[in-house]
């Protein structure tokens, strides 16, 4: 993984090869609800892309959402950007995400549709990144999420679990060949999701981006992950919004793949227990001085592979990185027990029952 890493990730545009869909044009469909600090900053960066042919659509689903107004600010501070806004949604299904995004899909006028999420922000040259990875075998295009530089304790805890666990893992899953997708920002074949049944086909499941990149696959066609990070900028954050992200994701892993059960003995110190017993017992070695030194090893693994995603200097020092490690080593099990406990999720403004293979139904108040 840390190869992979070191090979691809932040090429040099002159180091990246031309694809012959680079001029091809795109449809950003980009999901709205509600506004924290960074949004119109962050939207902005997709109005001054430097791309031949593409057109954004904006989706909002409420006509009293704030982000209303932000769209109609950068539609006109943009007039020559080809954007449109669409407000209301189209109820197909329980994923509110898909719902938001129906309208926006059905008015795209081009063969790749990129979905990227609110609280991304891009570089000029992202959309050519990642349009030049989508060569005659590819059906879709996926960055590697990971966090911009921000203030303050829970960015540094986010940042570090984007730069250290979640890519050892996301990673080592694409260089083996298994299908690991986060929908964060994906450039997709339309007339692939359409065979698929389009968008609406997904609306059944909370985690669409998985059964959507399922779907590709599929059909045989190859994944490709872009040389630029997918940057999550949200201005809105804390710890608890992140353990309560990360318990959601752990309940929709456990729901669509069973044998997530076996993921916590992947974590730190668990391994480090597990592999310290089971050398003492072979080894005779001593089982505390092992686990010690199995997880000083990690530790300076993890600061080299996030120092190598975030392609540049850190924005917090090797102490800051050493305690948020830490508390997220720590915080590991327990958000894997939190998950199992409870199997409803909330997301948005619903809650949700999620049911063996993926699929969920919404839970209505009475």
């Amino acid at each position: 993984a840390v190869r992979f890493m070191r090979l691809h990730l932040h090429k040099k545009r002159s180091e990246v090869k031309q694809s012959f869909l680079q001029l091809a044009g795109v449809s950003l469909l980009k999901p709205l609800k509600g506004v924290d600090p960074n949004l119109i900053s962050n939207l902005e960066t997709f109005f001054t892309l430097d791309y031949p042919k593409y057109e954004i659509l904006l989706c909002v689903q409420d006509k009293d959402d704030p982000a209303v107004d932000v769209c109609k600010k950068l539609l006109g501070k943009y007039p020559n950007v080809d954007a449109r806004l669409f407000i209301g949604g189209k109820k197909v299904g329980i994923n509110p995400k898909i719902n938001n995004l129906m309208p926006g899909y059905e008015g795209a006028k081009y063969g790749l549709v990129w979905i990227c999420d609110s609280g991304i922000r891009v570089k000029p040259d992202t959309l050519t990144d990642m349009t030049n990875q989508m060569t005659e075998k590819v059906g879709l295009v996926h960055g590697l999420p990971y966090v911009a530089d921000r203030q303050g304790f829970a960015a540094t805890l986010e940042q570090v679990y984007f730069g250290t666990s979640h890519p050892r893992s996301y990673i080592s899953a694409n260089v083996t060949g298994i299908k690991c997708v986060t929908g964060m920002s994906c450039l997709m074949r339309k007339d692939v999701l359409d065979q698929a049944g389009g968008l609406v086909s997904f609306a059944q499941y909370i985690a669409e981006d998985y059964f959507m990149a399922k779907a590709i696959a599929d059909r045989g066609w190859k994944f490709s992950m872009a040389t630029q990070v997918a940057l999550q900028n949200s201005g809105s954050y804390s710890i608890g919004q992140f353990q309560s992200r990360m318990i959601r994701w752990t309940k929709l892993r456990i729901n669509m793949l069973p044998g997530t059960v076996l993921e916590p003995v992947s974590e730190c110190f668990l391994a480090s227990l597990i592999i310290g017993w089971a050398v003492h017992h072979v080894f005779r070695w001593d089982m505390m001085v092992f686990f010690m030194c199995h997880c000083l090893a990690w530790f300076i693994f993890d600061y080299i592979q996030l120092t190598g995603i975030q392609g540049g200097p850190l924005c917090f020092s090797k102490l800051d990185f050493a305690v948020a490690w830490f508390i997220r080593e720590s915080m590991a099990v327990q958000i894997f027990l939190s998950a199992l406990w409870d199997p409803t999720i909330s997301w948005r403004t619903g809650r949700y029952r999620l049911r063996c293979g993926g699929t969920a139904e919404e839970i209505l108040d009475v």
